[in-house]
């Protein structure tokens, strides 16, 4: 009987075939303070980020330029700038440099040789293997993995309000890409998905718009370009900058900050998400009600055409903004 008891019953001893979705991503990863292979790039399950969400991240693209045969980094300098806020926001202190940052994703997409667009996702972490929920005392570390990618969300999309409401700056602040605080927008987009939308709009506290799942949020009302301001519990958005700056220099648009009604989503003429993944995506429809026709509008057809032949390293204007991979 006590032999019965203790043998492990034959289902137990055998370890589960695990059935994973296959994600194109980059042979290599910068892991523990070098360039690793990425399936070497591994944390325990003991590991504080792991249990508690206390780590952040960073979303940068890369874009391939056929004609140039270069591959171009978006921003980096101001995307490392944001990384290393949100590590302050979290007491993380890296020993690395925001030159030393931009040198290793170089060296990463040099890896994989990538001749085509792709994404880079630093990560920064409480590194230390400990179950007390906390922000000091705790061992801090430096990730990044690569990968292809094309577009994060359609380029035109159906959005729907969320029930979920973002979270507060003095609860986790929006601001910085902190991992944990992303339940929150995992909440909203599969609400949304479950809804039939594409993507979601989430409001703040106050009940005023605040952004997307993921994204950051602009409307178009009498010719004038509206975003919701910093006030509104926002992720400050490299993107969003972007196009604020490219709206008002390249094509004239007075944009303006300032918090949204619900309601005057319905009212919008045109209206788009921006973000490192989203890019510049039209909002067809909110809540199944048309903007304007139902179709892009022709301001967010030029900021989305202005916006990709920027990145792309096709506007000289620009050029200061993109960060070239190969040299020739």
């Amino acid at each position: 009987m006590i032999e019965t008891i203790l043998s492990p019953a034959p289902v137990l001893s055998q370890r589960r075939e695990k059935s994973k979705r296959v994600v194109p991503m980059g042979k290599w990863a910068f892991f523990e303070g070098e360039i690793v292979p990425l399936e070497e790039a591994k944390i325990g399950i003991a590991t504080h980020a792991f249990n508690y969400g206390t780590g952040c991240f960073g979303g940068i693209r890369a874009y391939w330029n056929d004609e140039h045969e270069q591959l171009y980094i978006f921003r980096a300098k101001k995307h490392f700038n944001r990384f290393l806020e949100s590590c302050r926001l979290l007491n993380i202190q890296l020993p690395y440099t925001l030159d030393e940052l931009i040198e290793i994703t170089i060296q990463l997409l040099r890896r994989d040789e990538y001749r085509q667009n792709a994404y880079m996702r630093p990560l920064a972490y409480k590194a230390t293997e400990d179950i007390t929920p906390r922000l000091y005392d705790l061992e801090d570390e430096y990730a990044m993995f690569t990968r292809p990618q094309g577009n994060y969300i359609q380029l035109q999309v159906h959005a729907g309000t969320s029930s979920w409401r973002r979270v507060d700056d003095n609860s986790i602040p929006a601001r910085g890409k902190i991992t944990g605080a992303y339940i929150n927008s995992s909440f909203a987009r599969t609400e949304a998905h479950w809804n039939g939308y594409d993507e979601a709009i989430v409001l703040n506290q106050d009940g005023h718009v605040s952004e997307g799942s993921a994204e950051n949020f602009f409307m178009i009302r009498q010719g004038k370009l509206i975003t919701p301001s910093t006030h509104d519990n926002i992720l400050e958005g490299v993107t969003r900058a972007t196009v604020m700056e490219l709206a008002k220099d390249e094509l004239g648009l007075e944009v303006i900050e300032r918090s949204i009604d619900r309601s005057e989503l319905y009212l919008a003429e045109e209206a788009f998400f921006t973000g490192t993944g989203a890019q510049v995506a039209a909002i067809l429809s909110v809540d199944h009600r048309p903007l304007g026709n139902g179709e892009i509008g022709p301001l967010t057809r030029q900021i989305q055409e202005l916006y990709f032949r920027t990145v792309s390293g096709n506007n000289d204007r620009y050029l200061h903004w993109v960060t070239p991979v190969y040299t020739h």
